[in-house]
C-alpha cells in the first residue's frame, strides 16, 4: 500500500476562481438597475412620469382683499430708526368685504394703538415680526368680530 508520489500534487493548492463572486455581483446590479427602471417608469407601484393631461387646481375660494391704509408711527429717542411705516391687507371672505370696510376706522385705531405700544426693541427685532402679526391679526378679529378676517397680510413694516 504504498501510495505513489505525483509531482503535480505537492503543488501549491489551486485557488477558487472568482467567476462566480463577479457574475453574483454584475447580476445584482442588474437586478438593481431593472427595479429602479421599473419603479421610475410606472411600471411598477404606479408611479413615474406619465404623460396625461395635467389635473385641474382647485377653484379658488371666495376671498376678496381689503387695503389698510399705511400707518406712519414715530418711534422714541432710544431707536435708531425715527419712524415705522406700516401697510397691510386684510383677506376676508365676499361676503363680509363691506363689513370690514365699514370697521376700517376701528381697525386701523386698533392697530395704531398697538404698534405704539409696543417697545422700539422689539421692532427691530427681524424674528418678531410673525409675532406681532399675530398679535395684530387676533385684535382686528375682536374688533370684527369672528369670522369676517381670515388673515392679516404685512405688505410693508420699514423703519426709517
Amino acid at each position: 500500500m504504498a501510495e505513489v508520489m505525483d509531482p503535480k500534487n505537492d503543488a501549491a493548492p489551486r485557488k477558487k476562481s472568482k467567476l462566480p463572486l463577479l457574475l453574483g455581483l454584475v447580476g445584482a446590479v442588474l437586478v438593481g438597475v431593472g427595479g429602479f427602471y421599473a419603479t421610475w417608469s410606472g411600471l411598477l407601484l404606479g408611479g413615474g412620469h406619465e404623460a396625461t393631461a395635467s389635473p385641474r387646481p382647485d377653484p379658488l375660494p371666495e376671498i376678496a382683499f381689503v387695503p389698510v391704509e399705511p400707518i406712519i408711527i414715530s418711534l422714541g429717542p432710544g431707536s435708531s430708526a425715527k419712524h415705522l411705516r406700516f401697510t397691510a391687507q386684510l383677506e376676508v371672505g365676499k361676503a363680509n368685504t363691506t363689513d370690514v370696510t365699514l370697521l376700517l376706522p376701528r381697525i386701523l385705531d386698533v392697530l395704531n394703538g398697538y404698534l405704539r405700544a409696543i417697545d422700539v426693541a422689539e421692532l427691530e427685532d427681524p424674528s418678531a415680526l410673525v409675532r406681532l402679526r399675530a398679535h395684530m391679526l387676533r385684535r382686528i378679529q375682536i374688533v370684527t368680530g369672528e369670522g369676517r378676517v381670515r388673515d392679516l397680510l404685512i405688505t410693508e413694516f420699514v423703519l426709517n
